[in-house]
């Protein structure tokens, strides 16, 4: 079908879609909209983010419910705040040719009393993110035991939030008989679970594959060391002057961190994550659609409510913990027809995970380098002169024509031309000129152990996967209780029940008077220096182990009685230096010792945490 006339839709939503200028309707569209216009039935609809999934359902609904009546007749669940927005906005917007319709947006951050109130005046569809609407439905401020109607819209990404349990409770208060239509943009087996639980012999359509990347995007990585992953983001930054993206980092405290730096390196950026209150993230978003930020740096959960169309980069400054959340993250770019990148700054120890992704995402990744200095500064130089010549004469400048020529009556046209452009290029040339290549190679198998550098120490730490650690858990471990960035912990590598990490050397002493004592869940946890600088994996360098390090794996004492009883070293000394170390390549660990009464407290027996911050370095 190539209009929306021919979908099935009524005078007053035409005219709506004409209003808002959409001419044909995409592929999840016209496969869902007649069918739900059609039969009374469930729906499980799988399509990626940015091919028109609120329409899809919204005209639908829209059509069905009956405007006249105040009676609550369709549920839209959505994952975040933004999103719950966005979803409301877009339906008044459809029925704005539906006289007395009302459209209630129910989320948390805003006042609660006003939402019901609003309800109250009579909502025919409410669209909500389940804490809100459980915590309405406790208090009996809504009533939505009569709807015909429920959609779970961006159901993966709800249920990764762990909404499963409230999407529960919230579905138990609703008749047996509505239908219930799920959109998604993969499909793990946690949707394949609540369709099951949920639904009744749903008819399930699809835009593409599951979990299919669209053919709009096409996607790219880099190859760095992970302390240079912030100076990578500039340069490919710096690469693409007219870059209007989205930088995705795990955390809320990475993301606040990498958006202040760019700040302070004079990038137009801005930060959008769960910290944040409704007004600031509103703030931010109105900056980010005026494209008065460029770069948007922002949490997965954050994001899910973007909805802007000509982003022209996704940049994965870190990957996320769950493959199939990269398709949502590149789903930002490439969206209304347009074309867009998905860029992905790696190290050698997450190579692995791009093959999982290209797997998922039925898509092959395209290897490429980090720009050099001289290669931004020529990207540069051409932007800023097809933005010259491009530029609309502005004839208020005529009058001062004559004292400029004046000023530059000796320079001939390639002098003076040089003299104009040198102004930008010379800042971008006195940046770059002396910086080092980012460039990693991934010639050879393994993680970044392989690279060691004299300016880095490896510890050892007697927790590992028995404690319920890998390395991602254990690195954000380390670098929230160290207070270091997250680059700055890195050759992460965990055995069963110990671990080896690294950070630079500067950072020796802060990590090792942190460790002095230090009791995380009513354990001791033990950080040592390793003499081996992780050249190898699983702890060995090529010679064999010492009897002491056989004897440390076997031993399941506690730390101190291990002490009290006199372990000697291989020459049968004893061996009670302070800052000492373990060694990975033989297990000979060396006890380091020190006072408890020698490290400050807070009252509550916790550490103090206003340890100096390590300076910021810069490419």
């Amino acid at each position: 079908m190539s209009t929306f006339k021919e979908l099935g839709l009524n005078e007053d939503l035409l005219h709506a879609i004409n209003d808002l200028g959409f001419e044909t309707p995409s592929d999840v569209q016209a496969k869902a909209i007649p069918l739900l216009l059609e039969k009374e039935s469930d729906l499980v609809a799988l399509a990626q983010t940015g091919t028109g999934k609120t329409a899809a359902f919204g005209f639908p609904m829209l059509q069905k419910i009956n405007v006249d009546s105040r009676t609550t007749q369709g549920l839209i669940l959505s994952p975040t705040r933004e999103l719950c927005l966005q979803i409301t906005n877009e339906l008044k917007l459809y029925g704005k040719y539906y006289k007395g319709l009302n459209v209630t947006a129910i989320y948390g951050g805003a006042s609660i009393t006003d939402q019901a109130r609003q309800v109250k005046r009579g909502a025919q569809i409410i669209v909500a993110t389940p804490g809100r609407m459980k915590d309405m439905i406790s208090r009996n401020m809504v009533d939505i035991s009569k709807i015909e109607y429920s959609v779970l819209d961006e159901a993966d990404e709800m249920l990764n939030m762990g909404f499963y349990e409230d999407i529960t409770e919230i579905l138990s208060h609703t008749p047996n008989d509505k239908n219930t239509w799920l959109f998604s943009a993969t499909m793990p087996k946690e949707v394949a679970r609540i369709a099951r639980d949920f639904m009744h012999d749903p008819i399930e359509i699809t835009v593409g594959n599951k979990n299919e990347s669209t053919n709009q995007v096409s996607h790219e990585y880099y190859l760095v060391n992970a302390r240079d992953r912030y100076q990578a983001l500039k340069r490919l930054a710096d690469a693409n002057p007219d870059i209007f993206s989205v930088i995705f980092c795990r955390t809320k405290r990475d993301t606040q961190k990498v958006a202040e730096n760019l700040i302070e390196d004079g990038y137009s950026a801005g930060a959008l994550h769960g910290d944040l209150s409704q007004n600031q993230r509103d703030l931010v978003m109105k900056s980010f659609r005026n494209k008065q930020i460029q770069m948007l740096v922002a949490t997965d959960v954050a994001a899910r409510g973007i909805d802007v169309d000509d982003i022209t980069h996704v940049i994965n400054y870190q990957l996320p913990d769950e493959i199939e959340t990269y398709t949502h993250r590149s789903g930002r770019t490439g969206r209304a027809g347009k074309t867009g990148v998905s860029m992905v700054i790696v190290s050698k120890s997450e190579v692995r995970k791009i093959k999982s992704i290209e797997r998922i995402i039925k898509k092959q990744f395209e290897k490429k380098e980090i720009p050099s200095g001289i290669e931004i500064c020529e990207v540069q130089l051409m932007s800023l002169a097809n933005k010259i010549h491009n530029t609309e004469i502005n004839h208020e400048i005529d009058k001062y024509l004559d004292s400029i020529n004046a000023l530059f009556a000796d320079a001939d046209k390639d002098e003076l031309i040089k003299k104009f452009f040198s102004v930008e290029f010379t800042r971008f040339f006195n940046y770059y000129q002396k910086t080092k290549d980012l460039n990693v190679s991934d010639s050879s198998r393994g993680s970044e152990r392989e690279s060691s550098s004299g300016n880095e120490t490896r510890y050892f730490i007697n927790v590992g996967r028995k404690d319920g650690y890998d390395w991602m858990k254990l690195k954000d471990f380390l670098k929230e209780v160290l207070e270091l960035g997250r680059d700055d912990v890195f050759k992460v590598d965990v055995k069963d029940s110990f671990s080896f990490f690294n950070t630079e050397k500067e950072n020796q002493e802060k990590v090792l008077a942190f460790f002095t004592d230090f009791k995380y869940n009513g354990r001791f946890v033990n950080v040592e220096v390793s003499e081996d600088r992780g050249r190898s994996r699983g702890g060995r360098s090529g010679g064999k182990r010492h009897d002491g390090g056989n004897r440390r794996r076997n031993d399941d004492r506690p730390r101190s009685e291990r002490r009290s009883s006199g372990r000697r070293s291989d020459s049968g000394s004893r061996n009670d230096r302070r800052n000492s170390s373990y060694s990975e390549s033989s297990g000979n660990r060396k006890d380091r010792r020190s006072s408890s009464e020698s490290r400050p407290r807070r009252s509550d027996g916790k550490p103090l945490s206003d340890r100096p911050r390590r300076s910021r370095r810069r490419d």
